[in-house]
């Protein structure tokens, strides 16, 4: 190993959460999966699309794969920008996304029937109002946005991105967050083309199984995405009250 690949391991190593780049895929995928949670997802979009025919189905739900790609790869690569342009620090950032993302697991593991009517109101919004032949124009909203990839999810996103190593060494993190959102995104694009298949197979039951543990999963994400924020604020606040004495 080169010193330079060994000074890059390194500043990866630094990150609080993520010992390494297969540590920020283990922490960015279950994360964006448990939130998205495309299994129970799919039992929605197979009842929204009910009665439309198999070839509208399957390309809506590679378009909405698509969008829902994009939207995370955005927010992972210019969210933290945009707030940044705001004056938004990355420790309230991840303070913020942090109690987002707890408030909303605990809530799914709870009750997950009330997210489940939730999320099919959004999916049917509009859709008694449009034809067959215009089902695609529902691809973006609401199918994608808020449906599959709402707040929470682009909440995520950044703040897995402001997890990024200091010293300008980011392109191959960004790189390792984008693999886990396009595996997302291509999971959510197989859950919705079989979504027909996964209500045999699992049911109702089996869908709110599911549900409750991937929200108690996104629950310690959350909390330790709360954590590493509060953390970040008692450690600058340490440094200032040093420099200040100093």
């Amino acid at each position: 190993m080169t010193s330079h690949a060994g000074l890059l391991l390194t500043h990866f190593s630094t990150v609080v959460g993520l010992p390494s780049l297969s540590g920020a895929f283990l922490m960015a995928f279950p994360a964006l999966f448990s939130i998205v949670n495309p299994l129970g997802a799919a039992l929605i979009f197979a009842q929204v699309t009910a009665g439309h025919d198999r070839r509208t189905c399957m390309a809506l739900a590679r378009q909405v794969a698509f969008y829902s790609a994009m939207l995370m790869l955005a927010s992972i690569w210019i969210g933290g920008l945009v707030l940044s342009f705001f004056g938004i620090t990355i420790d309230a950032l991840r303070i913020a996304g942090g109690l987002v993302v707890a408030v909303r697991a605990w809530s799914l593991l709870q009750a997950p029937e009330t997210e489940e009517a939730r999320k099919q109101a959004q999916a049917s919004q509009g859709s008694n109002a449009q034809a067959s032949s215009n089902m695609m124009g529902q691809a973006f909203f609401p199918l994608t946005m808020p449906f599959t990839v709402g707040p929470g999810t682009i909440a995520v996103a950044i703040a897995l991105g402001s997890e990024g190593p200091p010293g300008g060494h980011h392109i191959i993190f960004y790189g390792v967050l984008s693999l886990a959102a396009m595996l997302v995104a291509a999971i959510v694009w197989a859950a919705y083309t079989y979504a027909d298949q996964l209500l045999c197979l699992l049911g109702k039951t089996g869908t709110r199984i599911v549900s409750r543990l991937a929200a108690l999963i996104l629950l310690s994400i959350g909390v330790q995405i709360l954590i590493t924020g509060i953390q970040g604020v008692i450690l600058s606040s340490a440094r200032a009250v040093l420099l200040m004495a100093g």
